[in-house]
């Protein structure tokens, strides 16, 4: 499974003519002009695209954050009319595969004169739009004791500040894990990005990456190798750093 991970890493120092001629992970020729010429191969510098990545997926992060965890207090705390079937039709969204959504999308985004902007990969998120994570943390909060916000509520504290207070302080596992895969998600999208994304000096980190392949012409295997391994550096820090909290996340979501 690690292989084609260690081959991109060693076709990063490789001459472009030894990329595919030669399968080995051990180098026999160095070429670390690979990572100079693909950082200022485009339009920008490389460091470009990774701050058009990193804008949205900061706002990806706050808005699932913020709206998603919002809506699971919502279904694991509050009785409101109609919450299963409410809940029933969340999860089913799950289901729904972004091609069959991206059209009407694009017709509203596009009404909204908002292609070509971060707006139609930032906003929906602030709209908890992400089932998956609604649901990750309406398990997490459904392990919470109940006598901790009944005790709260006779003290007089109000939704607002239970859910402040109480369920997020101690919700910290299935918030980072929501921040972690939101991260890896948003920062590996291709497809969003290119629908939404058409003026090169909006790209961000996928849709930069995908200038280096041309169909019609000798395509730059080694620039492309060199800025993937760039890439994954954000990520291989971020879980690095988040793995504990992932783990725990993972492993105490749905626990009574």
């Amino acid at each position: 499974m690690i292989y084609p991970l260690l081959w991109m890493v060693a076709s990063s120092v490789k001459p472009n003519a030894l990329i595919f001629r030669d399968p080995s992970l051990i180098p026999t020729q160095l070429d670390l002009g690979n990572y100079t010429e693909g950082w200022n191969a485009l339009g920008h510098p490389f460091t470009h695209y990774l701050m058009n990545s990193l804008v949205i997926v900061a706002g990806a992060v706050l808005g699932n954050l913020v709206s998603c965890s919002m809506a699971a207090y919502a279904f694991a705390r509050l009785n409101f009319r109609g919450r299963k079937l409410w809940f029933a039709i969340m999860l089913m969204s799950i289901m729904l595969p972004i091609h069959v959504v991206i059209v009407p999308q694009y017709i509203l985004f596009s009404s909204l004169d908002w292609i070509n902007t971060y707006l139609p990969l930032v906003v929906p998120k602030l709209l908890a739009t992400d089932a998956f994570f609604i649901f990750l943390m309406v398990q997490f909060f459904r392990g919470i004791p109940r006598d901790l916000t009944e005790a709260a509520h006779i003290d007089g504290a109000g939704h607002g500040r239970i859910f402040l207070q109480i369920m997020l302080p101690l919700s910290t596992p299935a918030l980072a894990t929501t921040a972690i895969f939101t991260f890896i998600w948003t920062w590996n999208d291709f497809f969003s990005q290119l629908i939404f994304l058409t003026d090169p000096e909006m790209y961000t980190v996928p849709v930069a990456l995908r200038t280096f392949v041309d169909s019609t012409s000798d395509s730059s295997w080694g620039s492309l190798m060199a800025m993937s391994v760039v890439s994954l550096v954000p990520i291989f820090l971020l879980f690095l750093f988040g793995q504990r909290y992932l783990v725990r996340g993972i492993a105490t979501t749905g626990l009574k």
